[in-house]
């Protein structure tokens, strides 16, 4: 018998030799307009069996390394998406495969929520280490960002007693009925599941470029910060959220779907302050900005605030589903089996997310999203100064966005020259994401070069030029 299974890994190993050399690419190759007739007979088959999601644009992927993705017609995209910020480390890393294929060798699942494994703890363990504060932390693992939050929610429950809790216009923070109730970036979303969780209150976010109040938060941040501030004391605390009931905020440090909304400096100082005064926790979901997205390992670390709950997914894995709700020990559940899963840490996810957290730290990826970031925040800014349908462009990191208008003075979104835009770039063989009401999100993985930037930049001013 172990002849045989000598002969299969041989095998293996040849076919691995082999596969190794395919998907390096330098440049965007489009042989065929896509959707091509392979990608659109994929489509139609996935319209037929698949219940209707968020598909956004139609591109059907085959293979991938780096920042560059093939689809099945041999057309080459220059990947500016990441899987919704998901594969951070670049489309198929070899060393992060080949801590996943060690694993499927040893032991693919063995129940950690009843039993127990190495990886599961050497997961928990690194993300404790880098993860904002010094104080002592525990790890509960899911599978999924709305999992990560739902965590939070109980945990939070839990440890105050307490059943309210306050979200924040234009955050998104999943779809399953708890996260929902704080999802506020498109009605949609809501639309037909009422009810949600109930007792989540939403206070406007400080969004520099569009706000409730009238105020230019780029110019007169302070005032802006105050603003919300006072609503939330003034008038949600006074009128009719006892802040002797909320449990916790929850908020994202850069607002992700509601449009890369980067808040005044002294936001998230101060609202913890708030939360501090009034005995309440602060949730801080990082699924979207965290593992070095904004040129800091944590979005909040621009902030300078060391949440106590953190929830985690996305590129925690490099794309093994995985999330993660990281909560300071005080705040760990009083019995056992008060929440649990079946899959959340395991083995496989364990391992990838031990070797991403790796690969970040030893090729210097957090720094480079920053080095690079910089350079594409620039070329943006120069975009904007010739293109006046560009009202603004924000963000921090590789995790950028470019708002357009139809007014620049009256900032009126520009909605449908969006989503030309971004249809435009793909057939171009730039992949992007819309956010928010009129923008695209730009969110290479932390790989990119400068070069590539350049690359896609030649890609978004020939597109803004066309749709014009």
């Amino acid at each position: 018998m172990d002849k045989y299974i000598l002969i299969l890994h041989i095998i293996r190993l040849i076919l691995m030799i082999e596969n190794r050399g395919k998907g390096s690419y330098k440049a965007i190759n489009i042989k065929v307009e896509p959707p091509g007739p392979r990608a659109k007979e994929i489509i139609e088959r996935d319209e037929k069996y698949l219940v209707r999601t968020t598909k956004s644009l139609p591109v059907v992927g085959y293979r991938g390394k780096g920042v560059f993705v093939e689809d099945v017609d041999g057309n080459v995209f220059l990947d500016f998406s990441s899987g919704i910020s998901v594969t951070n480390v670049g489309h198929v890393n070899e060393r992060i495969r080949d801590a996943v294929e060690k694993q499927l060798d040893r032991l693919w699942h063995f129940a950690g929520t009843d039993y127990y494994y190495r990886e599961q703890v050497d997961a928990a363990q690194a993300l404790t280490e880098i993860t904002p504060g010094k104080f002592a932390k525990k790890v509960f693992f899911s599978n999924s960002g709305t999992e990560a939050n739902e965590a939070a929610i109980k945990i939070a429950k839990a440890h105050a007693g307490k059943q309210q809790f306050i979200g924040f216009i234009g955050g998104f923070h999943g779809r399953s009925q708890g996260s929902l109730s704080f999802t506020a970036s498109k009605s949609l979303y809501k639309k037909g599941f009422f009810p949600t969780m109930p007792g989540v209150e939403h206070a406007p976010f400080p969004d520099p470029y569009r706000n409730p109040f009238g105020i230019d938060g780029y110019e007169n941040p302070d005032e802006l910060v105050e603003a919300v501030m006072g609503y939330i004391e003034d008038y949600m605390f006074k009128m009719y959220v006892p802040p002797e009931n909320v449990a916790a905020f929850m908020v994202e440090p850069i607002q992700g779907e509601g449009g890369y909304i980067v808040p005044p400096k002294s936001f998230h100082k101060k609202l913890m302050k708030l939360a501090a005064d009034n005995d309440i926790l602060v949730i801080m979901d990082e699924v979207q900005s965290g593992f070095g997205r904004t040129g800091k390992f944590f979005a909040s670390e621009h902030f300078g605030v060391e949440p106590e709950i953190i929830s985690l997914a996305k590129a925690i894995a490099s794309g093994i589903p995985m999330g993660a709700t990281v909560i300071r020990d005080r705040l760990n559940f009083a019995a056992s089996g008060m929440h649990s899963n079946t899959f959340g840490g395991n083995l496989v996810a364990s391992a990838a997310c031990v070797e991403t957290i790796r690969v970040m730290k030893e090729d210097k990826l957090v720094e480079n999203s920053a080095r690079v970031g910089s350079y594409f925040r620039k070329r943006l800014e120069e975009l904007k100064e010739k293109h006046d349908a560009i009202g603004d462009v924000r963000g921090l990191g590789l995790m950028l966005a470019i708002d357009f208008v139809t007014d620049r003075r009256k900032k009126t979104p520009a909605v449908k020259l969006r989503d030309q835009i971004e249809m435009s770039l793909f057939k171009k063989g730039l992949l992007t994401l819309s956010t928010g009401v009129s923008s695209i999100r730009l969110i290479p993985p932390l790989i990119v070069t400068e070069e590539q930037i350049d690359m896609g930049i030649e890609v978004i001013d020939a597109a803004i030029g066309e749709s014009l």
